[in-house]
């Protein structure tokens, strides 16, 4: 009887912790103030090693087991929020956090290095909010994201008139720069002294230069992750700034409160205007001059919890004029990039979060060369349409799994070379235009095993062909062309 009552008690015991039920918390963590989401910043449970960090879009998610909570959310330069929760079925909570910047001045005194860095499973990742950006000195009172990021360990200039860095030894083009998920082929306004990242416009960047996720691809060195600002969905906001050598305009206001915003924001230089009252009319340099320009541009749409779309570009170009009246020259160098994107969020349920991105970007180079009758162009770009498809899957406490697929058209231009004499026309055709497919599937899990070990294991899957049209020439040891192979459109 004793054994039996014993194993009564037993099943008792186990069936009461079977019964025991696990719960979901998600939702999104914002700025108070303005309804921006914050990327980065972590939920924590009080008490306990497990918590969360909210995706790229502000999205969290976190599974406990039945019972009474206390939640921490924190964010570099915001206020902890506390939130004591009793955690009976799924809940959806969105944390508002208050800028450090509305309370008390506060000084913190540690008596040892911050961890921070070792605790996350992501190595060698940097994580900068304009914020703090904007507190380090700018150059001619311009806010240089670029030379921002020379400050870090492991990363350096590519040298005076070059808008590049290298990285742990790795070559400029070897670096994956994305505005709002688009790459970026050229980051440098006035041959590279100033960036093309307006602080006005953007609101979170992260470095990543070591244990490159698998998410990332096409590149050897780093990842320089750039997203815009949404704008304020709480009132309009007027930001104006008057530079030595540039001026600027940002204007984000609500569309409708709570629901959607939007945020315009123009730069100009006014370098050639400064430069005019010393070229006299009688030079033979008047006329010469040089200014760049960008304008970037976001809105966004909450359907619902569940639906958020966002609209966002740029677009900018560097001008460059020089005439020599004596000569009879005339040279004009226009380069920029452009770039669009199109997201749609939807949270599928409490566990799962997906993103649809269509991304399109377009760099070009033109010089123009005009003496007496004759006039010479020689022009190059790059072109590429994305589509990427990426989940985030919170399946247990302590996985972090990530997953997805892209797909990219390429189009390559890289000389085109035409010209004119009295009314010839030189015209040749040298374009030998490029065209690919890109295409990758990936993924990767972020794994807290306890709360002194963390994985971050993932796998990439990438696939290029070059395709038609496409004409190939054979040419002998002098160089000149003998014979050609034309590949026709879409054949490889």
């Amino acid at each position: 009887m004793k054994f039996f009552s014993f194993l009564f008690l037993l099943l008792l015991c186990s069936s009461s912790s079977f019964a025991q039920k696990k719960y979901t918390i998600s939702g999104y963590i914002k700025d108070s103030l303005n309804g921006e989401t914050l990327i980065g910043a972590t939920v924590t449970v009080k008490g306990q090693s497990r918590g969360i960090s909210s995706n790229q879009y502000g999205f969290f998610s976190i599974t406990l087991m039945e019972g009474e909570y206390t939640l921490v959310c924190s964010y570099i330069g915001y206020r902890e929020k506390v939130l004591e929760i009793k955690l009976e079925n799924d809940r959806q909570l969105n944390f508002l956090v208050l800028p450090k910047a509305y309370l008390f001045q506060e000084v913190v005194v540690t008596s040892k290095k911050r961890d921070a860095n070792v605790k996350n499973a992501q190595m060698g990742k940097f994580t900068l909010p304009m914020e703090q950006i904007k507190s380090i000195p700018a150059f001619l009172g311009e806010v240089d994201l670029m030379k921002t990021i020379q400050f870090l360990p492991g990363v350096r200039n590519a040298g005076e008139g070059s808008a590049g860095i290298y990285v742990r030894g790795g070559g400029p083009d070897q670096n994956l720069i994305l505005l709002d998920d688009a790459p970026v082929y050229n980051t440098g306004h006035l041959f590279g002294f100033f960036s093309i990242f307006n602080a006005d416009a953007i609101k979170n960047v992260s470095l990543i230069k070591g244990g490159m996720p698998a998410q990332y691809g096409g590149r050897l060195s780093s990842v320089l992750d750039v997203s815009m600002k949404e704008g304020n969905n709480q009132k309009l906001q007027v930001d104006a700034g008057l530079g030595v050598i540039a001026s600027r305009l940002s204007i984000q206001g609500p569309l409708k409160k709570n629901k959607s915003s939007f945020i315009i924001s123009g730069r100009r230089t006014y370098i050639d205007v400064i430069t005019k009252p010393f070229i006299k009319k009688t030079s033979q340099f008047h006329g010469s001059g040089y200014y760049f320009y960008d304008l970037n541009a976001k809105v966004n749409y909450i359907f619902s919890e569940k639906d958020r779309l966002y609209l966002s570009g740029y677009f900018g170009r560097d001008v460059f004029d020089f005439e020599n009246s004596k000569q009879s020259l005339k040279i004009n160098i226009p380069w920029g990039n452009a770039t669009g994107t199109l997201r749609w969020n939807h949270v599928y349920n409490q566990k799962l979060f997906g993103n649809t991105t269509l991304v399109y970007n377009d760099y070009n180079f033109t010089f123009n060369a005009a003496q007496n009758n004759f006039e010479l162009k020689l022009a190059s770009g790059i072109r590429d349409i994305s589509l990427k498809q990426d989940f985030d899957l919170y399946p247990y406490t302590g996985h972090k799994l990530k997953f997805g697929g892209i797909y990219t058209y390429h189009k390559f231009t890289p000389s085109v070379v035409s010209g004119k004499q009295d009314s010839t026309v030189f015209k040749p055709n040298n374009a030998q235009i490029k065209y690919g497919h890109e295409a990758a599937v990936y993924l990767q899990d972020d794994w807290e095993v306890n709360e002194k070990l963390k994985i971050n294991a993932g796998i990439r899957y990438s696939w290029f062909q070059q395709i038609g049209p496409y004409k190939i020439y054979t040419t002998d040891d002098n160089g000149n062309r003998t014979d050609s192979t034309v590949l026709e459109k879409e054949k490889v």
